[in-house]
């Protein structure tokens, strides 16, 4: 059976060993920075006083608030970390959604825990440019 396109046999370009090792670096980070948000929740929501914001901040709520939106993001992004083991295209497009998210977030929670939150931070921009790489689905 003949080609409708002559010369496209056999020119699909190799996938970079980067790419390969970006998305499996970003799957793990994204298992990490789910239970390290979870845990976080967790804390907040056990021990109100564990955080201390500064006086007038913008951005106050309640610690417990900030603990159930830490649970139930940090639990997302952690199904979506084990997505990403799968390759499939569906935890990549959530993945950088929910990073995005949980870069907000942390930007948000900075004066109740500045260090942490600069971290998480950092690692959720980390996952993003892992997983906008090309080729990283095409594996």
């Amino acid at each position: 059976m003949s080609s409708t396109q002559p010369g496209r046999r056999g020119t699909e370009e190799p996938v970079s060993g980067w790419a390969v090792g970006g998305l499996a670096f970003a799957a793990t980070m994204m298992v990490l920075i789910g239970s390290f948000q979870m845990l976080m929740g967790l804390v907040a929501l056990i021990n109100d006083d564990f955080f201390i914001v500064a006086r007038h901040y913008t951005f106050d709520l309640d610690v417990t608030a900030w603990g159930w939106i830490h649970l139930v993001l940090g639990a997302a992004i952690l199904a979506t970390g084990f997505g990403l083991f799968t390759r499939s295209p569906w935890a990549g497009v959530t993945a950088i959604v929910l990073a995005a998210v949980s870069a907000l977030e942390n930007f948000f929670f900075i004066p109740y825990y500045p260090i942490w939150s600069l971290l998480l931070i950092g690692l959720d921009l980390w996952v993003i440019w892992a997983l906008t790489r090309p080729g990283v689905f095409n594996a």
